[in-house]
């Protein structure tokens, strides 16, 4: 399969998010939009099934909280992923790695700029979005070992994207695009040469 990636990086600031990720959708049009952010505390990889609206309480590294915590007024108050749920497994197994790399389902991504963000992804791009949240780097996960597991994440959705019975659902699931009005997350974008 081949694949345009583009990788972009996100500061974590609400509002520059909110920004970036209505350009990314409008602009190039992806396929896909991947976003991984770090979770400190995970022990797996985390496939994030969802999003939700409000509840965004905590300031971002600019000190800015969304007003009453909301991401997109009088948007829905969840958004799911249509490619999240199809390309769960309980493990990534990368080509030339010993041992697989444990992966899991989360419902909850954290409410913060993470979540804001894939939110805003997953509404702009009609559920074509998903979110992965990685542990720290270790012994036993170096940086090698979660890209390979990425990738084979990653090659899995878009994978499941071709398949008539997630177009179908793309197709019945999709929200309206509502314009943007005016630590680091790692984007990618994917669109089929």
């Amino acid at each position: 399969m081949e694949v345009e990636l583009r990788i972009l990086q996100l500061p974590v600031d609400y509002r520059e998010v909110k920004q970036r990720v209505t350009r990314i959708w409008e602009d190039l049009q992806p396929q896909l939009a991947v976003h991984v952010g770090l979770d400190a505390s995970a022990k797996a990889i985390l496939l994030e099934r969802r999003a939700k609206n409000r509840g965004y309480r905590d300031a971002d590294v600019r000190g800015f909280r969304p007003a009453r915590g909301e991401c997109l007024p009088g948007g829905p108050e969840v958004v799911a992923s249509g490619v999240i749920a199809r390309a769960a497994s309980q493990r990534a197994a990368p080509e030339g790695v010993a041992v697989a790399v444990a992966v899991a389902v989360s419902g909850d991504a954290g409410r913060y700029v993470c979540e804001y963000t894939y939110y805003l992804s997953l509404h702009h791009g009609n559920g074509r979005a998903a979110l992965i949240h990685v542990p720290p780097l270790s012994h036993w996960l170096p940086a090698s070992v979660l890209g390979k597991a990425l990738q084979v994440i990653i090659q899995d959705m878009l994978e499941e994207m071709r398949k008539p019975e997630l177009k179908a659902w793309f197709a019945k699931n999709s929200t309206s695009v509502i314009p943007a009005q005016g630590g680091q997350l790692g984007d990618c974008l994917f669109r089929e040469n």
